[in-house]
C-alpha cells in the first residue's frame, strides 16, 4: 500500500508548476475555509507574538500564513522529482562569500535557520557551498518506509540526512577541518523532558534547544544564519550572515539568543511566512 502510494504523489510530483498550484489554493479553501486546520493554534500564536498588531492585521497574516502553508504543501511535494536546475530557478542565494572566508579559516559551518518557507528548499545548497560534505539533521519519522523516501528525497543533490539523535556522534567522528558543513532547522521545541533553557522570543516565555551552541562551540564551529525571504509564489531567497561573539570568543548559549534574535527579526518583516501552526509554546510558562 504504501509503494502505491509513493507512486501515486510521485506521479502528481511531476505535474507542471501551474497545475500544483492550482492544488495549493484547493488546499487552502480546504484547511482554512472548510476544516480550519489548526485555527485555534495559529490565533493564539500571531496574537501572542503581535499583540501591538489590531484583529484585522491579525487576520490578514493568518489567511495569508494559510496560502503560504499550502504552497509549501505542493512544494514540498514537487521536490520528490525538481531537478537541481529546476530549482536554482526558484531559490536563489546571496553573500555565499562567507562560507569560502570559513573555509579558509579551516572551519566547519554550521547554517541555522527556522521553520520559513520553504526549508524544504534547501536541498538545492548543496551545490553552491565549497563543502565537500554536507549534512542536514532531521527528526525520523515512525513509518521505515516514509522515512527512507523522505531522506532520499533530503539529500537527492548530495546531501546526507543524519537523524537528530546520531548528529552528535556523527560531528564528533567527522574531521574538523574546514570539509564539513551541518544544517539545523533550529527552532524546534524540545520535548517537556528536553527543556534545559528558556529565552524571551515573540513576546513569549519560549523553550529551546542548546544543543547546537554547545557543540558549535565545543568544535570551533562557524555558526551561520539562513535568512529566507519568499520572493514571490514559488520563488525564494536566501542570504547568509555569520554569527561571531562579542567578545573573544562565545559564551554560553550566546549563538542561541544571537539566533534566535535574526529569526525574530525575519518573521517581522514577513509574519506570515512562518510556521504558525506549529505548537510552539505547548510548554511555555503562561
Amino acid at each position: 500500500m504504501n509503494a502505491l502510494l509513493y507512486f501515486i504523489i510521485y506521479q502528481i510530483s511531476r505535474l507542471p508548476f501551474p497545475v500544483m498550484y492550482f492544488m495549493s489554493d484547493v488546499f487552502y479553501v480546504i484547511l482554512y475555509r472548510l476544516i480550519g486546520y489548526r485555527r485555534g493554534v495559529i490565533k493564539k500564536n500571531l496574537k501572542r507574538s503581535f499583540p501591538e498588531k489590531s484583529p484585522h492585521e491579525i487576520k490578514q497574516i493568518h489567511q495569508q500564513f494559510y496560502k503560504n502553508f499550502c504552497d509549501y504543501l505542493v512544494e514540498t511535494l514537487k521536490s520528490i522529482s525538481i531537478t537541481q536546475q529546476e530549482l536554482d530557478k526558484r531559490h536563489t542565494y546571496s553573500q555565499l562569500d562567507v562560507f569560502n572566508d570559513v573555509k579558509s579559516e579551516h572551519k566547519n559551518a554550521m547554517l541555522m535557520s527556522g521553520h520559513v518557507f520553504n526549508w524544504e528548499w534547501y536541498i538545492g545548497l548543496n551545490d553552491h557551498l565549497p563543502f565537500p560534505n554536507t549534512s542536514a539533521v532531521y527528526h525520523r519519522i515512525k513509518n521505515p518506509f516514509w522515512n527512507d523516501k523522505i531522506n532520499r528525497m533530503r539529500s537527492k543533490f548530495g546531501s546526507k540526512a543524519v537523524e537528530m539523535r546520531e548528529i552528535i556522534r556523527f560531528m564528533m567522528r567527522a574531521p574538523k577541518n574546514g570539509e564539513m558543513c551541518y544544517l539545523f532547522i533550529a527552532d524546534q521545541s524540545p520535548k517537556q523532558d528536553a527543556i534545559h533553557y528558556r529565552i524571551h522570543f515573540l513576546n513569549q516565555d519560549t523553550p529551546v534547544f542548546v544543543g547546537f551552541d554547545k557543540i558549535s562551540r565545543r568544535l570551533n564551529m562557524a555558526p551561520i544564519y539562513c535568512k529566507t525571504v519568499k520572493v514571490k509564489r514559488g520563488y525564494y531567497h536566501t542570504s547568509f550572515e555569520r554569527i561571531f561573539p562579542e567578545g573573544e570568543k562565545f559564551q554560553e548559549n550566546e549563538i542561541v539568543h544571537q539566533f534566535f534574535d535574526k529569526l525574530e527579526k525575519t518573521i517581522h518583516a514577513h509574519p506570515d511566512n512562518w510556521l504558525w501552526s506549529h505548537k510552539r509554546w505547548k510548554y511555555a510558562n503562561e
